[in-house]
């Protein structure tokens, strides 16, 4: 009876509440004379925090219309802002700017929802051996990563050198499909000094090549025996970087798919966030991984997990913050602040 009796109560409270919100709103249009779409594009600014508000404004309007302009194509955005405007009762020739920044905020929802898509698609598409393309891509991966060390044959231990578990590389990639190989791919490619870099950490992860060499000419001058033996051990616990590059892209995709990159996209991607900005993001992620796990030093390699949920809470608690750009070096464009 008091499980009823409590449902009863949250119930009546929730209609209450909607019913006051939707008589609130009523009001306060009638004071300004501005629907709430208008409001929030005058008084919040570009990116985030401006495109978050129209986005649950529009999702719990009482008009399907409104609610489903979330959803509509990119090439129909430009008709559902006439829709919108027609609806809202909006003069577009006094209000130009709004338009516009509707437009601007519409785009980023729906290219939001495209991306998921696209990054869906490319997750549940395993690698194929015997697709022409993706042995391409994985070929291209060695050579980025390794220009100086010719791969001997297709089926190789070498694979193991760049973080692969065994000696053919489309076993490892079951979990993300062809969306691991991308993101390893694009990190390769497109920042591949960084990347390179990763890889050679990850192998000596808490001393450089440069380092070794200084302890090594150092000894036994400075050290004693024991000492350097103590510094050749005294290193964190490194990781195999196309495994880690694979489990980053989960890491990735779960920020996607659950919506927490919203702020990051929305602030970066001045129209609809693309595949680019997804990769860009992971790059940004392999490298703020990596410096974290050299920062928490762990015992083994069997910490990960501890080390990868602490890693992604952070990141989460960065979204939260509605001015959050994950990538600095990526920031929108300045044509957003006149949006």
């Amino acid at each position: 009876a008091s499980f009823f009796a409590r449902m009863f109560v949250q119930v009546c409270l929730y209609f209450y509440c909607k019913c006051l919100w939707r008589c609130l709103k009523f009001v306060v249009r009638k004071l300004t004379g501005r629907c709430e779409l208008q409001r929030i594009c005058y008084n919040t600014k570009p990116g985030a925090a401006r495109t978050m508000k129209i986005e649950a404004s529009l999702k719990g309007s009482k008009s399907k219309r409104l609610q489903t302009s979330v959803s509509v194509h990119p090439d129909a955005v430009e008709k559902t802002i006439d829709d919108i405007m027609e609806l809202k009762r909006i003069n577009p020739d006094i209000n130009p700017q709004l338009g516009v920044s509707l437009q601007a905020c519409l785009l980023q929802i729906v290219g939001y929802r495209n991306l998921i898509a696209e990054v869906e698609k490319l997750r549940r598409e395993p690698y194929d051996s015997e697709n022409p393309q993706h042995e391409e891509m994985l070929l291209k991966l060695w050579k980025c990563l390794k220009p100086n060390s010719p791969l001997k044959a297709r089926i190789s231990k070498q694979w193991c050198e760049i973080g692969f578990q065994g000696d053919d590389p489309k076993t490892d990639f079951r979990g993300m499909g062809l969306l691991g190989l991308y993101n390893l791919v694009y990190f390769a490619e497109w920042d591949t000094e960084i990347a390179q870099q990763v890889l050679s950490d990850s192998l000596h992860p808490k001393y450089s090549a440069w380092q070794y060499l200084d302890f090594l000419f150092s000894f036994p001058s400075q050290f004693s025996k024991a000492e350097w033996e103590k510094k050749k051990f005294d290193k964190a616990i490194g990781y195999s970087f196309a495994i880690v590059g694979i489990n980053i892209t989960d890491l990735a995709y779960n920020l996607l798919v659950s919506g927490a990159l919203k702020t990051h996209f929305y602030n970066i991607a001045p129209e609809a966030p693309t595949l680019t900005h997804f990769q860009q993001t992971f790059c940004y992620l392999m490298h703020e991984f990596h410096k974290f796990w050299i920062e928490e030093d762990p015992l083994d390699i069997m910490e990960f997990n501890r080390v990868r949920e602490k890693f992604h809470k952070r990141i989460l608690k960065q979204l939260q913050n509605p001015e959050m750009a994950l990538c600095p070096h990526f920031a929108a464009s300045e044509s957003l602040i006149n949006m």
